[in-house]
């Protein structure tokens, strides 16, 4: 299936490149959700048209992940959690307690922008978590997990 893409979307490609693509994933994810239109002459024609207009857009769009970027990289958030005397903690700081606690910081963060490869935080210590706002834009947040209170036994 050949599409015309209105937006840059990761490891396929830039605004009004025409890629081809399996046909589920462009009709069920790519048109649906507006990041592209089906390769038909009407389409193209009516791309053209709006080319300037898109790309402005996706100007702004990038400028204002960028403006985010800097503030959140400038962010250091600290979690507090009930840990083990060998810094193992009695659960874990997941997606959803780190946006949490940037929002609560000021900067509003979105649980499906921030990226944990090795999952959720299970340990006490300092982490630099990814926090992906564009597919060109991406900004870390300096996570400190600390012990609630010091385990005894």
């Amino acid at each position: 299936m050949e599409i015309i893409l209105l937006e840059n979307v990761a490891n396929l490609g830039g605004l009004g490149d025409r890629v081809n693509v399996k046909p589920g994933y462009g009709r069920n994810y790519l048109v649906p959700h507006g990041k592209a239109v089906p390769a038909t002459a009407i389409n193209i024609a009516e791309f053209e048209s709006r080319r300037a207009e898109l790309q402005k857009e996706a100007d702004a769009q990038r400028h204002s992940a960028e403006t985010r970027a800097a503030k959140i990289n400038a962010l250091s958030i600290r979690i507090l959690a009930n840990a083990g005397e060998e810094g193992k903690l009695f659960g874990s700081v997941t997606v959803r307690d780190i946006a949490e606690e940037a929002t609560a910081a000021g900067v509003e963060i979105d649980r499906s922008e921030i990226r944990l490869p090795s999952g959720p935080l299970r340990e006490v210590g300092e982490y630099q978590v990814e926090v992906y706002l564009h597919p060109e834009v991406s900004a870390h947040v300096s996570v400190a997990v600390e012990a609630e209170e010091a385990f005894t036994s």
